[in-house]
C-alpha cells in the first residue's frame, strides 16, 4: 500500500480526520435495532418481497429481538423460530392480501432481509 509519506492515499491519516461517526455510538445493540425500526406500507415492502428478502414476524415476537438473533447469527434461535412458525417467508397469498387490505407493518433492516410483523398503528 502507500508508504510512511502517505504516497497513493489522497486522504491524510491524520486523527483530526477522525470523526468516531460509526464506533462512537455506546447505545446497545437493541437500542441501535429499535432507531432503524419503522412503519411502512406494503408498496414499499413489495419489491423487497419480489426479491425473497422478507421475513415476517409472528407478533408474539419482538421484532427487535429477532433482530438481534439475526445480527449475532443466533443460528438456534432462528432455527426454532423458524421450526415453529414464529417467522417465516411471506408467500404470494400473504402478499395478495397485502395489497387488498393495504397493510401497514413495522419493518427492521437486517441486511439483506427485512423483518416485518404487522403495525400496531
Amino acid at each position: 500500500m502507500g508508504s510512511a509519506k502517505n504516497e497513493g492515499n489522497p486522504m491524510p491519516q491524520d486523527k483530526s480526520m477522525d470523526y468516531g461517526m460509526l464506533g462512537d455510538d455506546d447505545t446497545s445493540s437493541s437500542e441501535k435495532l429499535e432507531k432503524y425500526t419503522g412503519t411502512v406500507s406494503w408498496e414499499y415492502l413489495k419489491p423487497h418481497f419480489q426479491n425473497e428478502a422478507l421475513i415476517y414476524v409472528d407478533p408474539s415476537l419482538s421484532i427487535i429481538e429477532v433482530g438481534e438473533a439475526f445480527t449475532k447469527d443466533d443460528s438456534s434461535k432462528v432455527a426454532a423460530w423458524r421450526e415453529s412458525g414464529e417467522i417465516l417467508a411471506p408467500s404470494q397469498p400473504h402478499a395478495d392480501f397485502w395489497e387488498r387490505s393495504e397493510a401497514l407493518f413495522a419493518a427492521l433492516v437486517v441486511s439483506p432481509f427485512v423483518l416485518i410483523q404487522p403495525s400496531a398503528d
